[in-house]
């Protein structure tokens, strides 16, 4: 007997559920990509960016289905011709028939959500949103079991995110205690403020630039929150397994024809950095 087929339709109306898009930011292009409705899915791929290299794992695992995280398209353009990487992702996306669908800043605010995944990585309890930003929460703060130094802390999240070139770079006193957490998932120096009156003894986040952490270091005199920036391609990459588990068990409450697809996550390092030279170790020693 030939079962109904699970179709991209299904598929999206569970991960719209999930993930409602409009709950992302207003400057944010999130959902469908590329991809017919009406298509048969059998093999999902998850990725935080969709890459050409990760598009080429996609099709060659045999994808119906790309899931990252990053938009493909968040600004306009003007041409997708294969002379430009925008334009030879989506000629490959079509031509290898995988849909792509993105869940952004809409997987941020979710609960659980991007945010939610960073701060089980860090080891936290008691988890509340650090800000709401266009109505929607926007980050988390917790605790830790205990109070640990801020060398000890950042150790341990090194060892709980996945691997990148750049490391971890911390802003603050190695032997600092601190307990209370602030986190938000990728690029997260516009949330200084919230973080001070969150209370938080470190916030861990990504792309801190130079200017906005030395002002926010002068401001603390020292003290806290001190500053982790773990990569943006960390801090947002430990979120896939969540979102593979979630939209499983969405598709199965479809019956049967749910719990045929198969799912797999990307293998690919996408984060943009390849090595470091000369870092320096806690108190200036190289």
């Amino acid at each position: 007997m030939q079962h109904e087929q699970l179709t991209l339709a299904d598929v999206v109306g569970a991960l719209e559920a999930l993930y409602p898009p409009d709950t992302a930011q207003s400057w944010d292009q999130v959902g469908l990509v590329a991809g017919d409705l009406t298509q048969p899915v059998r093999r999902i791929h998850f990725a935080v960016d969709p890459t050409l290299a990760v598009i080429d794992e996609a099709r060659t695992m045999g994808a119906d289905l790309l899931v990252t995280h990053h938009p493909l398209l968040l600004r306009g353009v003007h041409s997708v011709a294969t002379t430009t990487a925008k334009g030879a992702s989506v000629t490959s996306l079509v031509a290898g028939r995988v849909a792509l669908y993105v869940a952004h800043t809409n997987a941020d605010v979710a609960n659980p959500g991007v945010c939610d995944a960073l701060a089980r990585a860090c080891g936290l309890g008691e988890l509340e949103p650090l800000a709401v930003v266009e109505g929607q929460p926007m980050g988390r703060v917790g605790v830790l079991p205990a109070p640990v130094s801020l060398a000890e802390f950042t150790t341990a999240l090194y060892a709980a995110l996945p691997k990148a070139a750049g490391g971890i770079r911390v802003a603050g006193p190695a032997e600092a205690p601190v307990r209370r957490v602030a986190v938000v998932g990728g690029a997260g120096d516009d949330m200084f403020a919230h973080v001070r009156a969150s209370g938080a003894d470190v916030y861990v986040t990504a792309d801190l630039r130079h200017h906005p952490v030395l002002e926010a270091r002068e401001e603390s005199r020292g003290g806290p929150p001190y500053l982790v920036d773990a990569g943006h391609w960390a801090t947002e990459s430990v979120w896939l397994a969540s979102a593979e588990e979630r939209l499983r068990a969405a598709l199965a409450e479809l019956g049967e024809r749910g719990t045929t697809v198969d799912t797999h996550m990307s293998r690919l390092r996408t984060d943009p950095w390849d090595f470091v030279v000369g870092a320096e170790a806690p108190g200036g020693t190289s």
